[in-house]
């Protein structure tokens, strides 16, 4: 059996399902979609809130804590603390399925009513680190977004399994790092950028693996006491890097200028892939067998990945975020650690097996359309069944699907092994990473159906403007913690935390002028437009390939085998 060509019922376009898709699908016992991936993507991320945060009263014990649903979302929201804790169950709120309606309908209505967690983390990271979202094994961590396992940091998203991190994302297994992003087991670096592997003390350095005391370099491998892509002696290179004094916020900005003007002028990278055996995408490391993925580690047998991280994925189509050991799973979006069989989930997994249309349930096995569960096996609509009760209500349900489709206010049906339909997202369009990957303005996203959230201004008054801040660190005295500054590029003030402090002195390095959501924003758009796909030629071997390089970009570009020669 060959591609078939099916017709998006959201864009309209044609869009191929090839044998293998085929053959998933009926593995998992799932009908083919009637999305194509792009939509089936840009839907996923409808539902997921990143980075932005709120003020908003806990529904249980009334105290303001901070949440990623806006004061005014109809639901009921619990802190972290409240939602883990046993002063509620979630069983309580069980429901019977009704067969007159039309199941996402009924969904709907469920997801206003059981309480919601405000910031998705465990209970281990609330008392150190209760500003973090969707974070796990957190410790001592302020404004960390999509963390695994992470230590003394601030400011991020896409942080796994590092130490000491100040201003980065994109990153994993590294240490005392200060705003740099995509890299791997980078120690003491400053700036780096774009898949720094296995290195330590490199200061504005691009694309450069095992390499240690470089500065303001690209395309280094294997490397040591290189600045400006020269080799120099080691007391040649403490000469050079003298000249310039980091802990002045003037010079950091200008040197940064002038080693990513400085990175233009080397062999641009087309493919930034590393380990990756029979795999198509961006970003992709230590996979195998993975199509069409973006921002993909420890990775096998598995296509439309988005930002899933390892160890032990496996088979599993359209997944965008998490991951950590998840299995045969189908349509999620935040879902993994130790989970099989997950399909058409938001925010669920922890030990979960055979999970479907829930909401922030975790560790229960067989369980349909469950809100805030945590635990349980056989529970449709928080309800508990029998084994034999329950895979006769889920084949009912499932039939029922089919008979009465949900259909929304464009027109799109909804059947069983359809996703969410976007109206049901808790989050308007650009409150989500959807206005990130697929931007659009208001009058786009109204006219396309979705909702769109004017942006309040801040009611707080600055105390200190950052053009007050001090040039040099040495200059910052420690009541800078208690002024709130205004922030150079938008209409929010911030307060500079203690560890904060404490690292930029100990690293010799500048105060900020911006505030932490648009330092972590600047990294995020960085990393939208190194995440593209452009069809570009090698411009030795004229091989067809895809890059992140526009034409504006880099007129030349190379296929992985002709950059390697290039390097060499």
């Amino acid at each position: 059996m060959g591609p078939e060509t099916r017709n998006c019922q959201n864009c309209q376009r044609g869009f191929a399902i090839d044998p293998e898709n085929f053959s998933f699908y009926e593995r998992i016992k799932v009908p083919p979609p009637t999305f194509c991936p792009p939509c089936r993507f840009q839907r996923r991320l409808l539902f997921w809130n990143a980075i932005n945060l709120y003020k908003r009263p806990c529904d249980l014990c009334h105290s303001f804590n901070v949440s990623v649903y806006a004061p005014e979302a109809p639901y009921t929201v619990y802190c972290p603390k409240c939602w883990w804790s046993d002063d509620w169950d979630a069983r309580d709120y069980g429901q019977d399925y009704d067969f007159s309606r039309p199941f996402f309908e009924q969904l709907n209505e469920f997801w206003h009513k059981v309480p919601l967690i405000g910031l998705s983390t465990d209970l281990t990271a609330i008392e150190t680190c209760p500003y973090n979202h969707d974070s796990g094994h957190v410790k001592n961590c302020y404004l960390i977004f999509h963390g695994e396992t992470v230590e003394d940091s601030a400011y991020g998203y896409f942080v796994g399994y590092s130490q000491s991190m100040l201003d980065c994302s994109a990153v994993e297994q590294s240490q005392s790092c200060y705003d740099s992003m995509h890299c791997y087991r980078a120690n003491h670096c400053v700036g780096i950028r774009d898949q720094i592997s296995e290195s330590v003390n490199c200061l504005f350095c691009r694309d450069s693996q095992n390499c240690q005391d470089c500065f303001a370099s690209a395309n280094l491998r294997n490397k040591k006491y290189y600045a400006w892509n020269k080799p120099l002696s080691k007391e040649e290179y403490q000469k050079e890097i003298s000249k310039y004094d980091l802990g002045s916020y003037k010079v950091y900005r200008e040197l940064q200028t002038r080693a990513q003007d400085f990175w233009k002028t080397q062999v641009p990278k087309s493919e930034y892939n590393e380990f990756a055996v029979n795999c198509t995408g961006s970003n992709i490391f230590r996979s195998k067998n993975v199509k069409d993925a973006i921002e993909t580690y420890d990775t096998e047998d598995s296509r439309y990945i988005f930002r899933v991280w390892g160890p032990g994925n496996k088979n599993c189509h359209d997944i965008s975020m998490w991951g950590v050991n998840l299995s045969n799973s189908y349509e999620n979006i935040v879902v993994g650690d130790h989970s099989t069989g997950m399909l058409f989930c938001n925010e669920a997994g922890l030990g979960s097996s055979d999970v479907r249309y829930s909401k922030t349930s975790i560790s229960g096995s067989h369980n349909f359309a469950c809100v805030s569960l945590r635990k349980g096996n056989n529970m449709i609509f928080n309800k508990q069944y029998s084994p034999e009760e329950y895979l006769k209500m889920v084949e009912k349900i499932k039939k029922h699907m089919d008979e009465m489709p949900y259909i929304d206010k464009a027109g799109r049906i909804y059947r069983y092994g359809e996703f969410f339909p976007p109206e049901m997202s808790p989050f308007a369009y650009n409150e989500t990473l959807a206005s990130n990957l697929f931007p659009m303005d208001k009058e786009g996203i109204e006219r396309a159906g979705y909702r769109f959230r004017e942006v309040k201004q801040e009611d707080a008054i600055a105390t200190m403007s950052y053009e007050e801040l001090p040039d040099h660190i040495k200059d910052a005295p420690d009541s800078v913690l208690n002024e709130r500054i205004s922030c150079e590029q938008c209409s929010r003030t911030f307060r500079l935390i203690e560890m904060e402090l404490s690292f930029l002195r100990r690293q010799n390095l500048p105060l900020p002028r911006r505030c932490p959501f648009c330092r972590i924003d600047e990294k995020l758009n960085i990393w939208v437009k190194d995440n593209r796909r452009i069809l570009r030629i090698c411009a030795d071997c004229g091989k067809n390939m895809e890059s992140k390089y526009s034409e504006q970009d880099a007129e030349d570009v190379f296929c992985r085998a002709c950059y390697l020669k290039k390097i060499d």
